[in-house]
Formats: structure tokens, sequence, C-alpha cells
């Protein structure tokens, strides 16, 4: 495997609703499809209380959200083989919940979600018009060459 794909990473159950149908296996592809380098990460599955107490200490928001990265290398300059360093958490209750709500499968949204969270932890974000239309974008590029739908289909 070329050092550009070198991956390392935990998958963790805490909340372990999704273990069956949310495999590690599931998980590594989607991550190694937003991988643009080398990467050393955790995504962990939390339920809602772990959810939303790690989103009012970090974010001052007092609610279980879907998806948190901890990107300890942002901002930093990396070499070509140097990994970028991330905590990727997705609440089980939100992401259940959304899917309902969006008419996607359990499937298509932890995909997004952690798509998602690879391209923050790579320094990507929505902060302004242009940053968020890149990286929805670059959502849609790697989820539909997984063989998922677009993600912003029903938003639009």
């Amino acid at each position: 495997m070329p050092a550009k794909n070198k991956l390392s990473l935990s998958v963790q159950y805490p909340d372990a609703r999704l273990q069956d149908s949310i495999t590690r296996q599931k998980v590594r592809r989607w991550v190694q499809a937003a991988l643009l380098g080398p990467a050393e990460l955790t995504i962990r599955f939390v339920d809602a209380a772990e959810g939303q107490v790690l989103n009012r200490e970090y974010r001052g928001k007092d609610y279980a959200t879907n998806v948190l990265t901890f990107a300890y290398n942002e901002g930093d300059t990396l070499a070509d083989d140097e990994p970028v360093q991330a905590d990727i958490i997705l609440c089980t209750e939100v992401l259940e919940r959304e899917a309902q709500e969006q008419g996607k499968t359990l499937e298509e949204h932890a995909a997004h979600l952690i798509v998602h969270g690879v391209l923050h932890a790579q320094g990507y974000d929505h902060e302004d018009d242009d940053d968020a239309h890149e990286m929805e974008q670059l959502e849609r590029d790697i989820l539909a060459a997984m063989g998922y739908p677009d993600p912003y289909a029903a938003e639009t």
C-alpha cells in the first residue's frame, strides 16, 4: 500500500446498537474513500448522553449532534508521509433519527457522515458558501464512487 493511503483506524462502539449493521469493514471502506493522505483516526459511535456532553464541552451547544470531528493537527502543515490525526464521533440516536426523517438508509447516512467527518479531519469546512459548496461536491463525488446516492438531493 502506498504511504499516502496508510491508515491506522480504530472503530469503537460504546453504544453497540449499530455494531452489526455499521461494521468495521464498512467504516474502513468509507474512511479510505475520503482520505487524501495518511491518517490515524478513531471512529466512535456514542449514545445521546455522551454526544451531548462532548458537543456542550467542545462546541458550547447543549444537544447531541450527528457527527463531531476533533482534528488534532488542524492547521498544521504536514509532510506528505505525516498522518492526519483525528477522532470522529457519531451519535447513534441522532444518526438513526436523521436517516428516518430524511428517507435514507442507515448505511447511506452513516457513510455520508463518516466521509463528512474525514474531510473535516483533513481541513475541509463549510463555514462560508464557497467552502460549503466545495466540501459538499467532494462528498457527493466520493459517495457516488462507492455507489451511494447524493446525500444532499432531498435538501436542494
